[in-house]
């Protein structure tokens, strides 16, 4: 369990910050930025990755309660063929800590330096390898992120039928046989080659 021990030996407020979906073949990247209040922190963070549908929902919904403040935004696979999808990112995170109510002095950002892209941030940034599994705040981001893709692939999978986006989130074998069967929709991302090649050839 992650607590809020690193964040109180720096001056805050501090932001966490991460995102989901750079990998898929449809659908958006989301990213979302948390200031946590230090005095109540959800128990029983960790890397999304690591929790169940089910946990994951239920501690969102506690960020979304509990936290100083909290924003979500998305980049388009419109965007993501613009920027590249680390661009794109980055692009969300921006918009993301630009939502939020408090203007953090610091932010922590799950994953390996990206100088090139820092600048989208717009604020001071720590990057923190494998910190959505060791920092509090930027699992909590991981959570929200994580959360509120897979609600937007739940609706894609309504608009585009027969791709099972609902399930798979875009993501693995079954959405690449899907997009073999049916063609690519407006939700797959097209300037990746594996969407390019069935787009040509089926």
């Amino acid at each position: 369990m992650l607590d809020y021990t690193y964040e109180n030996s720096l001056q805050g407020p501090v932001a966490g910050l991460d995102e989901a979906g750079r990998g898929p073949l449809a659908g958006p990247v989301t990213a979302a930025a948390v200031i946590l209040d230090p005095a109540d922190v959800p128990a029983g963070l960790d890397d999304s990755k690591r929790l169940s549908p089910k946990r994951r929902a239920c501690l969102a919904a506690e960020i979304e309660n509990h936290a100083a403040a909290w924003a979500v935004a998305h980049a388009c696979p419109g965007q993501i063929a613009r920027l590249n999808v680390i661009g794109a990112s980055f692009a969300a995170m921006g918009r993301a800590v630009a939502e939020l109510a408090t203007r953090p002095r610091l932010l922590l950002v799950d994953g390996p330096p990206q100088h090139l892209h820092q600048h989208s941030l717009n604020v001071p940034a720590r990057f923190i390898v494998g910190g959505d599994g060791r920092i509090a705040s930027i699992a909590a981001a991981g959570i929200l992120a994580k959360v509120y893709r897979d609600r937007l692939m739940v609706r894609l999978d309504e608009l585009y039928p027969g791709y099972g986006f609902a399930a798979n989130k875009g993501y693995g074998t079954q959405a690449l046989e899907a997009l073999r069967r049916l063609g690519p929709c407006p939700a797959h991302r097209w300037s990746w080659r594996a969407v390019q090649q069935t787009a040509l050839f089926g």
